[in-house]
C-alpha cells in the first residue's frame, strides 16, 4: 500500500501470477528422486491400496493389509485418483504420479495467503503482494509441498477456512462461505485431524478477540452452512469407528494426538527447539523483519491484522514447542502467519512514509532507525554468499562445489536487493525488493533441478539396488538384517520387508553372511538363503 494514496484495486492478477510461479517452482523435476522415509513412501503405499480397493470398507486405508491406523484418507484418496488415471493397475505408480496432487494442492497456499492478509488489511494492495511473495519464497513452503506429505496441503486447507471466516463479516453470501469454512474444516479432519484443533482455536481466539461474529451477515445461514460443510469430515470419522470399532481412536489418542503429546520419538531430543532452529534455518531472507513484525503488531492489536496476526501464531506455536514428538515438518503451520506478519514490514521498507505520525490509532514500525539498516546486512550476507562462491573454485572450497549455482544466485539477489533497499528512491526500492524476491526464486528453481532439495536420501543407503535384488528373486518371505524396516524399500520391493529378529528364512544384508545359500547380489548386498 502506498501510504497517503487512494484505496487501491484488489490485486488478483498478481495474486494469481504469484500463484502459477509457486506451481512452475513445484512441478520442477518433481518425479526425479525416488520417494523417502518414512511419510512419502508410506503415503503412497496407502494410496495404491486404496487405488485397488483393498480396505475392508470403502474409504478405509490399510498399509500392507493391514488397517492404517495413523492417518485418515483425505490426500491418500486424492493420490489414488491420480494413480488411477495414470497408471495401469498392474505397474508400480512414478514418483511425479504420487507428488502430483499435494504439489499442486499445496501452492495454493500463495495466493491465498496474499488474500487473507487483503482481508485483514483492507485495500492494503502491496502487504497482499508482499504476502504471496514471501510465501512463494521461503524455502520450507516450496520443498515441503512438493513432498508427497500431508503438511502442505494442510497448510492450504488452514488458510482457506482461516479466509472463509474473514468473509463472513462482509459477504452477503454467508451460507456459502460457512460451507466453505466447514469443508476446510471437514479436509483437515481428513487430513491430519488434530491439527483442526488449534487452527480452530487461533481462529476462535482472534474472532472472540475482536468480537466479529456481532457483525457476520446472516448468522443462521452461516452456521446452517458450517455444519453442513463439516458432514464429510465427520462423517468418515463416525463411518471409521463403526467399522473398526476402538480402533479407530487410535488415529487420535495412540498414534495422534496422544502420541506426539506424550511419547518423545527418534528424532526429538531438543524438544522445543527443533520447531524454532527450523524456523531460524528457513525463513530467510525475510526472517529479520519478524522481532520488528512482532512488535508492531502488538501496537496494531486493535486492527484486524494485529489480531489475527499475533492469534494465530501464538496459538499454532502454542499447540507445536510443547510437543513431545518434534519433527522437522511439524513447524509447517507456522509460515503462513509469519508470512502475514513480516509483508506489512516489508512493504515499509519500500514506501518509508516520513509523514506518517506514530500515534495509537495509526503507528509506525518500532526501532525504525534498525529497521532501515536491514537492507545492509543483506547486503552483506549476499556478499558473504559470493564469497562462498569464489571460495568454491579453490581447493580449500572443493566442498562448496555443489553449492555454486545457488550461492552465485542467491548472493546476487541478495547483495543487490539490499543495495537498492538503501535508496532513497521509490522506484529503486521495489527493484530491491524484487531482486531478493528473484534471488530466492532462481536459487529454489537451481535447487529443484538438482539432487539437492531431497537432502533425506543422502542420511542412509539407497534402496532401489537392494529393491531390485528382492524383485528379481521371488519366493518366501524375506528379511532385512541389520537395519529397521524401510518403507520406501518396501514400495519399490513391492513387499513388506521386516527387521530380521532371528532364525532360518530368507534375508537381505549388506555383511557377509555365513552357512547361507547365497540367491542374488547388488552391489555388497545379498539375498541369502540362512537355514
Amino acid at each position: 500500500m502506498r501510504f497517503g494514496s487512494a484505496p487501491e484495486p484488489a490485486p488478483w492478477v498478481a495474486l494469481a501470477g504469484l500463484g502459477l510461479a509457486a506451481a512452475v517452482l513445484a512441478l520442477i523435476s518433481l518425479g526425479s528422486l525416488p520417494l523417502r522415509d518414512f511419510d512419502e513412501a508410506t503415503v503412497a503405499r496407502v494410496a495404491l491400496e486404496l487405488r485397488h480397493g483393498l480396505g475392508e470398507a470403502p474409504l478405509l486405508p490399510t498399509l500392507w493389509d493391514q488397517p492404517y491406523l495413523n492417518k485418515a484418507p483425505g490426500l491418500h484418496s486424492l493420490i489414488a485418483l491420480v494413480i488411477r488415471a495414470t497408471t495401469q493397475p498392474d505397474q508400480l505408480p512414478s514418483e511425479w504420479t504420487i507428488r502430483l496432487a499435494p504439489a499442486l494442492l499445496s501452492c495454493l497456499v500463495v495466493p491465498l495467503g496474499g488474500w487473507l492478509q487483503w482481508l485483514m488489511r483492507p485495500r492494503d494492495r502491496s502487504s497482499a503482494i508482499a504476502t504471496s511473495v514471501i510465501l512463494l519464497t521461503l524455502l520450507p513452503v516450496a520443498r515441503h509441498g512438493r513432498l508427497a506429505m500431508l503438511d502442505g496441503t494442510q497448510l492450504t486447507a488452514m488458510a482457506l477456512l482461516w479466509l472463509a471466516l474473514l468473509q463472513l463479516n462482509r459477504s452477503r453470501c454467508s451460507a456459502l462461505w460457512g460451507a466453505v469454512a466447514g469443508l476446510m474444516a471437514s479436509a483437515m479432519l481428513l487430513l491430519k485431524a488434530p491439527l483442526l484443533v488449534p487452527a480452530a482455536v487461533a481462529a476462535g481466539f482472534a474472532l472472540a478477540w475482536g468480537r466479529e461474529w456481532r457483525s457476520w451477515n446472516n448468522r443462521p445461514s452461516a452456521w446452517l452452512g458450517m455444519v453442513l460443510g463439516l458432514a464429510p469430515g465427520v462423517g468418515w470419522h463416525l463411518w471409521h469407528a463403526h467399522i473398526r470399532g476402538s480402533e479407530a481412536l487410535w488415529l487420535w489418542g495412540g498414534d495422534g494426538a496422544g502420541r506426539v503429546l506424550l511419547d518423545a520419538g527418534e528424532g526429538s531430543d531438543l524438544g522445543w527447539r527443533v520447531p524454532l532452529i527450523e524456523v531460524l534455518e528457513g525463513g530467510w531472507p525475510w526472517l529479520p523483519l519478524l522481532p520488528f513484525a512482532l512488535v508492531w503488531a502488538w501496537r496494531w492489536r486493535q486492527s484486524r491484522w494485529g489480531r489475527w496476526s499475533l492469534a494465530s501464531l501464538l496459538t499454532l506455536a502454542g499447540a507445536i514447542l510443547p510437543l513431545r514428538t518434534q519433527l522437522p515438518w511439524y513447524s509447517h503451520p507456522l509460515w503462513l502467519p509469519i508470512a502475514l506478519l513480516c509483508a506489512p514490514l516489508l512493504v515499509w521498507l519500500v514506501e518509508r512514509p516520513s509523514s506518517l505520525s506514530n500515534s495509537p490509532s495509526n503507528p509506525t514500525p518500532p526501532w525504525r532507525r534498525l529497521l532501515s539498516r536491514l537492507p545492509m546486512f543483506w547486503c552483506g550476507l549476499g556478499l558473504l554468499l559470493l564469497l562462498l562462491w569464489l571460495s568454491s573454485f579453490s581447493s580449500i572450497g572443493r566442498g562448496l562445489m555443489p553449492y555454486r549455482g545457488l550461492a552465485v544466485v542467491l548472493g546476487l539477489g541478495w547483495y543487490s536487493g539490499g543495495w537498492w533497499l538503501r535508496s532513497g528512491a521509490p522506484q529503486r526500492r521495489r527493484l530491491g525488493v524484487i531482486s531478493l524476491s528473484c534471488g530466492n526464486v532462481a536459487a529454489l528453481a537451481l535447487l529443484f533441478h538438482s539432487p539437492l532439495w531431497l537432502w533425506e536420501l543422502n542420511e542412509t543407503w539407497p534402496v532401489q539396488p537392494v529393491a531390485a535384488l528382492a524383485r528379481a528373486n521371488p519366493g518366501g518371505e524375506i528379511r532385512l538384517k541389520g537395519y529397521d524396516e524401510r518403507p520406501s524399500l518396501n514400495w519399490y520391493a513391492e513387499q513388506r520387508i521386516q527387521r530380521f529378529k532371528g532364525g532360518p528364512g530368507r534375508r537381505l544384508s549388506d555383511k557377509t553372511q555365513k552357512d547361507c545359500i547365497t540367491e542374488g547380489q547388488a552391489g555388497r548386498w545379498t539375498l541369502a538363503n540362512c537355514r
